[in-house]
């Protein structure tokens, strides 16, 4: 009896699952046939659509923005920041005491005052290079030149401090132009040179304005003694004005 039950419990689930099975199928083949039915319909209107707004997008934020940054890239390195000009600094002011000395040249050789203020500030400028009085240095341009920067001598010395440009070459400073040594600036610059090595070979200042004049064997030292009463004179009217001042 309970062999024969257990037989048809059996028998019924079987035929249970066979059913369940089934139904499952049809629901899965028409799951499969109603997507089949949608499919033509969302390819053919909205992802018909779709690519535009994706394609759409990018082209006009993205893209635009990009060029924009390669091209300020290409600037910057095309067109670079010129760098300023050198500007050169600009004469010193004469001292005072220079400017009644120039007053006192102008007066003494007939030299207009515009034509002497370089030559002033030349040595003003070269003498405190070199530690020398700019008061000498325009005593000695006084004696040879007469402050005529373009003088030369019969033995072909040349300019304010009458250079001999064939045994001064190697003191020409750099930049100088094609007529170095009737340049005002240059000839200074060239002349005070000369005079320091004097200086240095003669052991004493009145040695080397021998030395420099010429005559380092005169027992009168007659080149020196000149230089130096000129610088007498020029100290005088630098003076004059000052004490004048004071009072």
């Amino acid at each position: 009896m309970s062999a024969t039950i257990s037989l048809k419990s059996k028998g019924r689930r079987r035929s249970d699952a066979t059913l369940s099975f089934i139904q499952y199928s049809l629901i899965i083949v028409g799951l499969m046939l109603g997507l089949g039915a949608f499919k033509p319909a969302f390819s053919d209107s909205a992802l018909a659509e779709a690519p535009q707004a994706l394609v759409a997008e990018p082209a006009t934020v993205v893209e635009p923005s990009l060029m924009a940054e390669e091209e300020a890239s290409v600037v910057v390195e095309t067109a670079p920041t010129p760098k300023p000009e050198a500007v050169e600094p600009a004469p010193e002011a004469l001292r005072p005491s220079l400017q009644r000395a120039l007053d006192y040249v102008s007066r003494r050789y007939r030299v207009a005052p515009e034509a002497l203020v370089p030559i002033f500030e030349a040595a003003q400028s070269v003498g405190r290079e070199n530690r020398l009085d700019p008061l000498l240095i325009i005593a000695i341009i006084g004696i040879e030149s007469r402050f005529n920067p373009f003088a030369e001598s019969s033995v072909g010395a040349k300019g304010l401090m009458q250079v001999m440009p064939d045994v001064h070459k190697d003191k020409i400073p750099e930049g100088a132009g094609e007529q170095p040594f009737l340049d005002p600036v240059t000839n200074i610059q060239v002349g005070v040179h000369v005079l320091e090595e004097a200086i240095r070979w003669r052991g004493s200042l009145t040695g080397g304005l021998q030395h420099y004049g010429g005559s380092p064997k005169d027992p009168a030292t007659s080149y020196a003694n000149k230089v130096f009463a000129e610088k007498q004179r020029l100290e005088k009217a630098a003076r004059k004005g000052a004490r004048g001042s004071r009072a």
